[in-house]
């Protein structure tokens, strides 16, 4: 007894010193720190937004540019857009590692901001119309060839990715906006907002950029994303020092991945020669069964591999989002346009996937606080995700029937940047349901899928899940690339056609949407495993390792000192 009196006495005096230490480095003269997160958090945003901006800006109408411009047929066009958009999904997951074991994260952020700087420069070189300026009727200043056009293209593609990722990795990453003390009902409801605004941001794009990127100055478009750009440089530039986000050391991608390779090289071996049985195969990699890695990092990988099913079924899905950007304008741009003596941007029709998202997610709102309010239940969102799955699969097949219905209708003469097309005299409202069916589905399954993947983990692995879910979302873009180019190939150009009046375009929408039909099975036949999110976070699947287990004790003696201090019950006497 005397040993644990002295033990306790050496905490209350260890936490008594660490209060004391807090209020002797908060001065009165500094900023509060709850109006120093806000500022934080806004400064997040709004370079967030700006990034965004800048993205959209480039893919919205990257098909016309590639086929007007550069003279690409469709399909290649498509999978130029699907590759960038893939690219930009991965490289936040490369530019993090960097940033954990090769470069400072100051260091790196300053280059992804030069990089970002110059691909969005390179971009206006690119479109730029040299052929038009002339010496005189005879000369022209400055030519320059296709080959070389299309390699400057590439390089500022690539490059603005690069830029990109690390905005999204370093400046931006979902870990600054301290999620770590929310419940599921709070987190779902951050997601659904987050990704509100985004598609908001988006919208915004579609509607003025291309706009003006078609009409105005077809030329010059690609400036405004470089205007984007160089606005959310200049706002990290300010506040340099609350963007830089350093998160805490915690697991890392090789870490996982070595985890993963250990334990395949252990059980080979073992299964092989020994035979010896553990209670899963990833445990051959911890130390005490003849691996290198302690418990804590292979039980980590353990709860992170729960959720490879969840993340394999998201690639067709994303192959299925993807065909907004691909196939789905490429329906549009040969449809008719005009609406009322205006002629309508081709990705402007985007904005009508994006309405869904916009009124779904105040009505999804309502529906979560009234599902989560019961304590005895988990509510978990897989139906959310299931029924997205659904509707994309329809959307898809809708675009299947809405192209056999298009070409029923005569063709027509129509401008579209500066160049002649022989386009279906269609309505390109025609085509609302298939947009509408999409916007349906992100609006349910991507918030689902994030809150899936940030809660079922421990609170260690949650960057590194959602770094598996963007590199699962990336290899669902280029999986997109990877059938259209298939589809063409073997179909000899007939079910992705260049000129769609002369291909069988509707025969790849039913092909794919059979295939999201039977993802949409598969991840209903397993949906059971993420069920109950509030059973997870009770039994120990989440909150089991020693580290987490001593850091929720001294939050809840934290708690009980505050408790201590503030009550009025003790007295004076008592409370020392």
């Amino acid at each position: 007894m005397p040993y644990a009196d002295r033990q306790e006495k050496g905490f209350v005096n260890h936490m008594a010193d660490k209060e004391q230490q807090a209020g002797r480095s908060s001065p009165a003269g500094k900023v509060p720190e709850g109006e120093k997160k806000l500022h934080e958090a806004v400064c997040v945003l709004l370079v967030e937004l700006c990034e965004r901006f800048t993205f959209f800006g480039i893919v919205c109408n990257m098909i016309l540019f590639c086929t007007a411009r550069l003279g690409y047929p469709s399909h290649q066009a498509a999978m130029v857009n699907m590759c960038f958009v893939g690219t930009s999904t991965l490289t936040p997951v490369l530019v993090g590692w960097l940033a954990e074991y090769l470069v400072g994260r100051t260091k790196l952020v300053c280059i992804c901001m030069f990089l970002h700087f110059l691909g969005t420069a390179l971009l206006p070189v690119v479109s730029f119309p040299f052929e038009d300026v002339h010496i005189d009727r005879r000369h022209v200043l400055l030519t320059l060839p296709k080959r070389e056009q299309k390699i400057v293209f590439y390089f500022a593609l690539l490059t603005a990715s690069l830029g990109i990722g690390g905005i999204r990795a370093i400046v931006c990453p979902l870990s600054a906006y301290s999620l770590e003390d929310c419940g599921p009902k709070e987190l779902l409801s951050f997601f659904n907002w987050f990704h509100w605004l985004v598609n908001l941001n988006s919208a915004v794009v579609f509607v003025s950029i291309s706009y003006i990127q078609q009409s105005v100055a077809r030329n010059l478009g690609f400036l405004i994303p470089f205007v984007s750009g160089l606005m959310a440089m200049i706002t990290i530039h300010m506040v340099r020092g609350e963007m830089i986000y350093k998160p805490k050391a915690d697991s890392s991608l090789l870490t996982t991945f070595g985890v993963i390779f250990s334990a395949l090289k252990t059980c080979c071996v073992r299964h092989r020669y020994l035979g010896t049985a553990v209670p899963s195969w990833l445990d051959h990699a911890k130390e005490n069964h003849g691996g290198h890695y302690s418990e804590t990092q292979v039980e980590g990988t353990k709860s992170l591999a729960r959720l490879f099913p969840l993340f394999t079924f998201q690639i067709l899905y994303r192959t299925c989002i993807m065909q907004i950007p691909s196939g789905y304008y490429l329906q549009t741009m040969n449809s008719n346009l005009h609406f009322g003596g205006f002629v309508l941007p081709v990705a402007a029709m985007n904005v009508i996937s994006i309405v869904p998202l916009l009124i779904l997610v105040p009505i999804l709102e309502c529906i979560n606080s009234w599902l989560f309010s019961s304590k005895d239940t988990g509510h978990s969102p897989t139906i959310y995700i299931v029924v997205g799955h659904l509707s994309a699969a329809l959307s898809v097949m809708a675009a299947g029937f809405s192209e056999i219905h298009r070409k029923h209708f005569p063709q027509v003469e129509q401008t579209l940047s500066e160049e002649l097309l022989l386009v279906s005299s269609m309505p390109c409202f025609h085509l609302a349901p298939q947009y509408i069916l999409l916007g349906v589905a992100e609006a349910l399954v991507t918030p689902s899928c994030s809150l899936l993947s940030f809660w079922l983990v421990p609170e260690r692995m949650r960057g590194i899940s959602m770094h598996f879910l963007a590199l699962f979302n990336g290899a669902g873009c280029f999986m997109g690339a990877l059938i259209v180019q298939t589809a063409h190939a073997g179909t000899q150009g007939s079910w992705f056609p260049h000129l769609l009046h002369e291909g069988k375009l509707e025969r790849f929408f039913f092909f794919l949407a059979s295939l999201m039909m039977v993802n949409t099975l598969g991840f209903w036949a397993i949906a059971h495993r993420y069920n109950n999110l509030h059973e997870d976070c009770t039994s120990g699947f989440r909150g089991s390792f020693p580290g987490e287990k001593l850091l929720k004790h001294e939050k809840a003696i934290k708690h009980y000192n505050s408790v201590l201090e503030s009550s009025p019950i003790l007295s004076p006497l008592e409370k020392t």
